[in-house]
């Protein structure tokens, strides 16, 4: 891989003095900020408006669509255009979105129906943005250094969920509406959109061919024949999917830990909490990378996520809420830096586009429709019996992966020659 002209070449210190690495992390963190920002607010203003758990199975369910609809499109447009431009594209999409929810919320004619449609169009733009942002950090520094990229970028992503629900639900209880909040967000979607356009890729040119099915289809190939990194994105897909307990946190703050008038602050504390977590272990994981027992430690992560959500789902103390969700948080980072550092560095540049497009389709589904199965089981039974069933049903899938895949069991550097 050409290495970009602005790395300066220093085991520990190279990542922070690539001017390029550092305007991609401040995109990226601002962005994801924002995104989490309006999250809390949409999901607490939809919650008050319906008092209905299922409309925040809804949220999730209407930025899933997108992501599975689109998948095939997204990775042959990253494949073959520019990504920084069509990352910026996404930015003012995410910003006009922002300031629509905006002008609804301060007009008063903002309901149920008209913000999922709004949350829809910009699950468009987020839809194509997450896989493209992910395609650029090869471009940005040398192979020897992606799995701590990939760790320093998940510490972005981190940062910004610690930072952006707290920051979201502290406007939303201070102004008591989310106004202010959206107002926010949109600046922000604007700034990450300049941000991104400073950044400079050091990677030959993308070759444009002609869109035939095998091309569509050509992601889809290329992980099935490595059966490594199709268990390592199933895995991820079916834990998240079972275990994501993020819909449920309104109801959390407010019916069972009984957070009262500060119920808006404390969804953006428990929202916070698993980033707290993850921001840590991938802070570590940037300076020492993981290169013995690497699917052993995988494993060991998703059954850590699994028995946390557990635990959470019986506690009625905030703090030990807290600290579980954190434990979560960091469970759930290790998984993602091994995952993606399988991926990056094991898919050709030309191709990394539409692999990238099928791990995000992953990840979002998990995460995205693991919301709707939340919010469902919840509106059946309740909260707490929606997040007991995820956390046994992620154990019980880290269980089961280790007959379905052993090869990914005993998978121990991420250059293994195995994969």
């Amino acid at each position: 891989m050409p290495e970009s002209a602005d790395i300066v070449f220093d085991s520990r210190t190279a990542l922070w003095r690539s001017r390029s690495f550092i305007l991609y992390w401040c995109a990226r963190t601002s962005t994801n900020a924002a995104y989490q920002m309006q999250a809390v607010a949409i999901g607490y203003q939809i919650y008050v408006l319906s008092n209905d758990p299922f409309d925040l199975a809804l949220v999730g369910l209407v930025q899933f669509i997108p992501i599975v609809a689109l998948s095939l499109l997204i990775g042959q447009i990253a494949d073959q255009y520019d990504r920084r431009a069509a990352v910026r594209a996404c930015q003012i999409v995410k910003c006009l979105a922002a300031v629509a929810l905006t002008i609804g919320s301060a007009g008063g004619w903002l309901g149920r129906d008209s913000i999922l449609a709004i949350l829809f169009v910009s699950g468009i733009a987020r839809a194509f943005e997450t896989p493209t942002m992910h395609t650029l950090v090869p471009g940005l520094v040398p192979r020897s250094l992606l799995p701590r990229a990939i760790a320093a970028a998940v510490s972005a992503t981190q940062t910004a969920v610690i930072c952006g629900p707290a920051i979201g639900g502290m406007i939303y209880s201070w102004s008591g509406q989310p106004t202010a909040v959206y107002g926010v967000c949109a600046a922000i979607f604007f700034v990450a959109s300049v941000l991104i356009s400073l950044v400079k890729l050091k990677l030959p040119p993308l070759e444009r061919k002609a869109v035939t099915l095998q091309t569509l289809l050509a992601g889809f190939s290329y992980i099935q024949s490595r059966p490594v990194i199709l268990g390592a994105l199933l895995l991820d897909l079916f834990a998240v999917l079972l275990g994501g307990v993020s819909a449920l946190y309104p109801i959390f703050a407010r019916d069972v830990l009984q957070a009262g008038d500060a119920a808006p602050f404390v969804t953006g504390l428990l929202r916070s909490a698993p980033a707290v977590g993850a921001l840590l272990t991938s802070v570590v994981l940037a300076h020492i990378s993981l290169d013995r027992n690497m699917g052993r430690v995988l494993f060991a992560s998703v059954a850590v996520y699994g028995l946390s959500i557990m635990v959470f789902a019986l506690s009625t103390s905030l703090v030990l809420s807290l600290v579980l969700l954190a434990i979560y948080g960091a469970s759930d980072s290790i998984s993602v830096v091994i995952r993606q550092s399988l991926v990056q560095t094991h898919t050709p540049n030309e191709m990394l586009g539409r692999v990238m497009a099928i791990n995000s389709m992953f990840t979002g589904t998990s995460g995205t429709l693991g919301e709707f199965r939340a919010g469902t089981v919840a509106a059946s039974f309740d909260a707490v019996a929606s997040a007991l069933i995820g956390g046994a049903g992620a154990l019980a899938v880290a269980l089961l992966w280790t007959r379905l895949f052993p090869g990914l069991y005993r998978v121990d550097t991420i250059a293994s020659k195995q994969i």
